[in-house]
């Protein structure tokens, strides 16, 4: 089949993706639909829960392996759709459904790009390609639990919509709860301990914080306080205001030292969430990076999270469609992104896997 054909058909995946709920933790069906690409094609599978993968025809243990991951869940849909969002069709070049962007278009034209690579002999990599789920909740059974099935893996290519440019480095999250504490009274009396005072200060210490580091391709670590409550009543001062800080992470820390400083350094009691979203990146001048600028392929850091931050080895975010699409209202993809991504994606690999 040739590259045409392969793309034909992978469009036909995605609407037939997008036309299934498939929201985090929900992905049975459009993981059986994925396993049918896979039969079409004779192509050997496994599945683990809603993730399913593929290694390549001619796997060898001696050699290293390359990675091909994007996701399949999606958020629930916004109350702003004015179009049925799981219902894909095609207007003025542009596919739209739920997911069509964030990342079935990725996902799809990963899947056909591994496929245009299963048999081929002699690559410097072998290949898997991992359809995962529960990408959008971070949720305990995605990629992170693929990780220890797999053999090791040496570099990644994580599919997110990038415009089909090179994402080289990724910023990492931590989210804190925070507690601004005080003395709790009768609002009739005087108190000068008030904790919703109290936090004046300590919201104005939040923003203007700097971590001093920055870092050349992700900038600065960007700290936000983004929920904050408080009180019960008219009458009754708190004793507390809890806040929660999200915190982006860039690669001159570890989530561990973020936490380390803030709790060292913050006026106020806070405690991280977890700290397992780590930033990631891969080298300026690995192969993989060179075969994409060689393509004219522009490289960038990106400041939001993906299955990356499940990932001890180089990876790269690359894929086709637009980021500020994401979970927007009526989202969509252009056919010609579509297009433009299995050639590129194909492209870039056989740069890299000669």
């Amino acid at each position: 089949m040739d590259q045409l054909q392969l793309t034909e058909k992978a469009i036909a995946l995605l609407q037939e993706l997008i036309s299934i709920r498939s929201f985090s933790s929900e992905e049975d069906k459009t993981a059986d639909a994925i396993e049918a690409w896979f039969k079409h094609f004779d192509i050997p599978f496994k599945r683990e829960k809603n993730n399913v993968y593929a290694f390549n025809k001619y796997y060898d243990g001696n050699k290293p392996l390359l990675l091909l991951n994007s996701h399949h869940d999606t958020v629930k849909p916004n109350s702003a759709y004015t179009k049925d969002p799981f219902h894909p069709h095609i207007e003025d070049g542009k596919l739209f459904g739920l997911g069509s962007n964030d990342a079935g278009g990725c996902l799809v034209s990963l899947i056909a790009t591994f496929t245009h690579f299963y048999s081929q002999k002699n690559l410097s990599h072998n290949i898997v390609l991992v359809a995962s789920g529960e990408e959008e909740s971070s949720g305990p059974n995605g990629l992170n639990s693929m990780l220890p099935i797999l053999p090791k893996i040496d570099v990644a290519i994580v599919g997110e919509p990038t415009l089909m440019n090179l994402a080289i480095a990724e910023k990492g999250l931590v989210v804190f709860e925070g507690k601004v504490s005080g003395t709790p009274s009768h609002a009739a009396h005087p108190n000068h301990n008030n904790a919703i005072y109290n936090s004046i200060e300590v919201l104005q210490w939040f923003k203007d914080y700097k971590f001093p580091k920055v870092s050349e391709v992700l900038g600065e670590v960007k700290l936000t306080v983004t929920q904050i409550s408080g009180g019960s009543q008219h009458n009754v001062v708190p004793g507390h205001v809890d806040l929660v800080i999200d915190v982006r992470v860039n690669d001159c820390y570890t989530n561990r030292e973020i936490a380390d400083i803030l709790t060292a350094e913050a006026p106020c009691e806070v405690r991280p969430r977890s700290l397992r979203l780590n930033s990631s990146s891969i080298n300026k001048d690995h192969p993989l990076v060179k075969s994409g600028l060689a393509l004219g392929r522009s490289s960038y850091g990106s400041p939001t999270l993906s299955d990356q931050a499940a990932l001890n080895c180089q990876s790269l975010k690359l894929g086709p469609g637009d980021s500020t699409r994401s979970h927007s209202a009526d989202e969509f993809i252009y056919i010609a992104e579509i297009e433009e991504g299995i050639d590129l994606y194909i492209q870039i690999l056989q740069g890299f896997l000669k």
